[in-house]
């Protein structure tokens, strides 16, 4: 909901100000998903509200569940058309954590990532943004799904270094007491490498995760895979990642897609190890392996062995880590796979 757009509506229809705080508590908090559904207003007002001020700026068009029913994609129209994904998905038993997209595809253009072949279509507004997290909030309570909505994490669609302004701007509305109240520490956001956005996000928010999707230690094979690298490359990333530690001296996390016999080899793993140790701070770093989720057929995912013997090679050179394992790859909802498909809906009535 454009909490914005409503308090300019209640001022023009002469409202109390207790009114704007009554609404956006529940419609971002309680998860209210109808104008018509709050009691406490008056029945004039109700039916204004849902003839002018629309709660979510997009059209759900449907959910899919994983076999699991650990993972949860939602596929939103936009006004003008366009479509993006955004999925909820229980990492740990009685949690739920949302993954949100900033943009409809993506300019990164990442070789092993299905939003990258999309190319850039356009920007989220902050609303859109926003949204997504509202939206999950309202499906967890509707469905009577168990857990605790835990975490959200700019991990979805899109690169939200290159949608600053309305990235920010939804972390705001998304952390603000009087807004949706979800703590600082709940959310993440993950970034290719945008050396320019990783200073701005240290300036501006202390309390919010950050994920760097590295996945190579070789600025050859970064900027072979990750376009990105050859406007800022692994020297400079380095700076902007020790930036960001003084600033903050709080923990990152490094992303690491293990894709066969392209990164996931013993000398990789030397690289991976040196590069993290020039960075320093390294009681502050963790990396996050992750096995490729197939998209296209043009890459392999490295087998759980090598990725397993990857990880003993960083445990024996002192690097952190943890393998994570990937939900929702049967939905394509799972880390780089997702690209506005419509897959088969399997709902829990239908299994």
């Amino acid at each position: 909901m454009d909490h914005k757009k409503l308090k300019i509506v209640l001022e023009e229809k002469n409202q109390p100000a207790f009114r704007y705080k009554q609404i956006t508590k529940a419609i971002l908090r309680d998860a209210i998903t109808s104008f018509e559904d709050i009691s406490t207003l008056p029945k004039e007002l109700r039916a204004i509200l849902s003839e002018e001020l629309p709660i979510l700026p997009f059209t759900l068009m449907n959910v899919v569940i994983s076999a699991d029913k650990r993972a949860m994609k939602a596929l939103f129209m936009l006004s003008d058309g366009k479509i993006i994904e955004s999925v909820l998905i229980s990492p740990k038993p009685g949690m739920w954590s949302a993954c949100i997209s900033c943009q409809v595809g993506c300019a990164m253009s990442c070789d092993f990532c299905a939003t990258g072949k999309l190319g850039l279509k356009r920007d989220l507004t902050t609303d859109e943004i926003v949204s997504q997290a509202i939206f999950w909030r309202g499906y967890l309570k509707n469905e009577k799904i168990d857990g605790t909505y835990a975490n959200i994490v700019y991990m979805g669609m899109g690169e939200p270094m290159m949608n600053w302004d309305n990235v920010k701007e939804s972390i705001e509305v998304l952390t603000d007491a009087d807004l949706c109240n979800f703590p600082n520490r709940g959310l993440s956001v993950s970034t290719s490498g945008i050396v320019s956005g990783i200073k701005k996000f240290a300036d501006t928010f202390g309390q919010v995760n950050l994920a760097i999707s590295l996945h190579f230690a070789s600025d050859e094979k970064r900027s072979k895979y990750m376009p990105v690298n050859k406007g800022n490359n692994l020297e400079q990333l380095k700076e902007a990642l020790q930036y960001y530690l003084r600033k903050n001296k709080r923990k990152l996390f490094i992303e690491y897609i293990m894709l066969d016999k392209i990164n996931d080899t013993h000398e990789d793993a030397v690289m991976l190890a040196e590069y993290l140790r020039s960075v320093g701070t390294m009681h502050l770093l963790h990396v996050n392996l992750i096995r490729y989720n197939a998209i296209d057929g043009d890459h392999v995912p490295s087998t759980k062995n090598t990725v397993q013997n990857f990880k003993k090679d960083l445990d024996d050179l002192g690097i952190s880590a943890t393998i994570r394992k990937s939900i929702g790859d049967d939905i394509h909802g799972a880390c780089g796979q997702l690209a506005g498909h419509v897959v088969r809906e399997r709902r829990d009535k239908q299994e």
